[in-house]
C-alpha cells in the first residue's frame, strides 16, 4: 500500500476553449505504475473517494475528470470529442508517461466508450452497469425507458437521487402529457428530456450523439473487462458489448452479479475485478486473473460460476409454446384460436419492480397485477427438475391488432413457488407499427436463473409496462393466436442443471 497524494483543479481545455477541472491522484512516495483516467459526468469529487483514492492506494496514477454541465450541452452528447481533448492534454504532462486505462460506472462507461477506439495508448478498460450506446437503453424496444430518463434528468445530486424514483412514479401516474413530466418530476423542463421524447426514431441526430457501439464492433486494442447486474438498466447493451468485442476477435472478460445500478456490492466487486485486471494488463501482473472469462450469479440457485463464453457452450434453445386455457408447455401449440386483451392508456397495465437507474429493481410477487383483464398469463405444469435458463431469451408472437394503430407488446418470464408466489426474472417490449396482423418478436432481459424442482414457469402478454416504459397512447384490442400455424411460444436458452 502507498500514501496518498492529491493535485485538485487541475484545467484541461476542450476544442471549443471549454475548461474541465480534474483532480490528480497518486502514490506519495512511489511511482506510479500506470494511469487510470476516469471521466465523470456524474462529477469528480465523489468519483475521487470511489475511483481515484482506492487505486492510487494501490500504486496507480488517477485522474478524475468533471463532465460538462447539463445546462450547457445535451448530456453525453460531447463525450467524443471532449475525452480526446483530455487525453491530447494528458499527452502533454511530464509525469504521463503511458500506459493508459478507463475506469467507471454508467455515464462514465459510456464517456470510455466514447474515445476507446481511437487512444493509441489504450491498454485497459474496466466498465461496469453501463454499455457503448445509451440509445439503445432510452428506447428499449423502441419505446421508451420512461421512469429512468425521468429519474436521470431530475437527478442533480446525491438528495435528490433520494427522491426522484418516487416523484416520476408519480408524475407518470397523474397523466398529465408528456412533454410536462420533467417539470413534474424535478421542478424544471429539462432539454435531454424534451429531446428524447421529441426523438424521430432510429437514425435520428439524438440517437447518433448516444451511440458509440462502432467502438466494440471494432475490436479495440485495449483489454476490456464489463461488470454488470442482472437488474441494471444497462445490462442488455453491456451484453451486447461482450459479444461484439468476442465477434471481432477480442478476448473480454464479464462479470454479472444479482445488482441493481448502484449496489454497494457492484462497487467492491467492480473495483476489485479492475485492479486485478489493470495489475495484469499494465503492469503484466497476470496472478490474480481467473482462469475462466464469464463469470455469473445464478439466481435460484443463489451460486457463483465460472464459464467459457456467453451464450454457455451447449445451451439448447427451447420453445415454451402459449396453449389454451392459460397453459405454458413444451410439446408444441392446440387448435386453439388464440386469446384477447384490451390495452386501454387511461388504465395502463402495471409493471412490477425491475430494472430502473436508481430505485428497487429486484423483483417482487407480480400475483397482484395478474388478476387484471389486459394481462393473459400462461403456467406450465410443476417442474419435475431444476431447470437452468441462461443466455438471452426471446419470444414470438402471432397478433391481431383492432384497430391498426400500433401497439406495445410486453413479455415476461416469471417463476412461481409451490405456495403461488410469482417473482418477475426478466421481461422485454417491443413497439411495432401499424399492422394488423402479423408476428412479433421481443428480447428479454438477459438472466442466468434456476427454476427450481416443483416450482413453475409463467409467461405474462399485455399492452404496457408502467412506469418503467412510456404508455402507447391509443386504444387497442389485441388477440394472441396459439395454433399450429401461429405457435406463439417464447424460446428460452436451457443448460443442464448443476445441481
Amino acid at each position: 500500500m502507498f500514501d496518498l497524494r492529491i493535485e485538485r483543479d487541475l484545467s484541461i481545455p476542450m476544442a471549443d476553449g471549454t475548461l474541465l477541472l480534474a483532480d490528480l491522484y497518486l502514490p506519495a512516495n512511489s511511482p506510479a505504475q500506470a494511469t487510470i483516467l476516469v471521466r465523470s459526468p456524474m462529477g469528480r469529487r465523489p468519483m475521487g473517494i470511489l475511483y481515484g483514492c482506492y487505486f492510487a492506494l494501490h500504486g496507480f496514477q488517477v485522474v478524475v475528470q468533471d463532465g460538462r454541465s447539463c445546462d450547457e450541452v445535451l448530456p453525453l452528447s460531447t463525450e467524443r470529442e471532449d475525452g480526446l481533448a483530455t487525453v491530447a492534454w494528458l499527452r502533454g504532462q511530464p509525469w504521463f508517461r503511458g500506459p493508459l486505462a478507463l475506469h467507471g460506472m454508467s455515464a462514465m462507461g459510456f464517456a470510455h466508450w466514447a474515445i476507446a477506439a481511437d487512444v493509441t495508448e489504450l491498454r485497459a478498460m474496466s466498465v461496469h452497469v453501463a454499455s457503448s450506446s445509451i440509445a439503445d437503453t432510452i428506447f428499449t424496444g423502441g419505446s421508451t425507458a420512461l421512469e429512468s430518463v425521468l429519474i436521470w434528468c431530475s437527478n442533480h445530486s446525491f438528495t435528490t437521487a433520494l427522491l426522484a424514483p418516487r416523484r416520476a412514479r408519480r408524475a407518470i401516474a397523474s397523466g398529465r402529457p408528456a412533454a410536462e413530466l420533467d417539470v413534474a418530476t424535478g421542478g424544471r423542463a429539462v432539454p435531454f428530456y424534451q429531446a428524447v421524447i421529441a426523438d424521430g426514431g432510429p437514425g435520428s441526430p439524438l440517437r447518433a450523439r448516444l451511440d458509440h457501439s462502432h467502438a466494440p464492433r471494432s475490436g479495440v486494442m485495449a483489454s476490456v473487462h464489463l461488470v454488470g447486474g442482472w437488474y441494471d438498466i444497462f445490462l442488455p447493451g453491456l451484453i451486447r458489448d461482450f459479444l461484439a468485442l468476442r465477434a471481432a476477435g477480442a478476448a473480454p472478460h464479464l462479470t454479472v452479479g444479482p445488482w441493481g445500478h448502484y449496489h454497494p456490492q457492484l462497487f467492491l466487486t467492480a473495483n476489485r475485478e479492475a485492479r486485478q485486471w489493470f495489475r495484469a494488463h499494465l503492469c503484466g501482473d497476470r496472478a490474480g486473473l481467473r482462469e475462466l472469462p464469464v463469470r455469473l450469479f445464478v439466481t435460484g440457485a443463489r451460486q457463483w460460476r465460472d464459464y467459457a463464453d456467453w451464450p454457455l457452450p451447449g445451451t439448447r434453445l427451447v420453445p415454451w409454446f402459449l396453449r389454451t386455457g392459460g397453459r405454458l408447455a413444451g410439446n408444441g401449440p392446440d387448435e386453439s384460436g388464440g386469446d384477447r386483451y384490451r390495452y386501454d392508456p387511461a388504465d395502463p397495465t402495471p409493471a412490477p419492480r425491475g430494472p430502473v437507474i436508481v430505485g428497487r429493481s429486484r423483483p417482487e410477487d407480480c400475483r397482484r397485477i395478474e388478476t387484471r383483464a389486459d394481462l393473459l398469463t400462461y403456467t406450465s405444469e410443476p417442474l419435475s427438475a431444476a431447470v437452468e435458463v441462461i443466455g438471452t431469451a426471446t419470444a414470438r408472437l402471432y397478433f391481431h391488432s383492432s384497430p391498426p394503430t400500433g401497439a406495445d407488446f410486453v413479455v415476461r418470464l416469471c417463476d412461481v413457488h409451490p405456495d403461488g408466489r410469482s417473482y418477475n426474472i426478466c421481461e422485454g417490449v417491443r413497439r411495432v407499427g401499424h399492422e394488423t396482423t402479423g408476428k412479433v418478436e421481443v428480447e428479454l432481459w438477459p438472466i442466468a436463473h434456476q427454476f427450481a424442482a416443483g416450482h413453475r414457469l409463467r409467461v405474462h402478454v399485455c399492452g404496457a409496462a408502467v412506469p418503467r416504459f412510456a404508455r402507447h397512447r391509443e386504444v387497442v384490442e389485441q388477440k394472441v393466436f396459439h395454433d399450429p400455424q401461429r405457435p406463439s411460444a417464447v424460446v428460452l436458452p436451457i443448460v443442464t442443471t448443476t445441481s
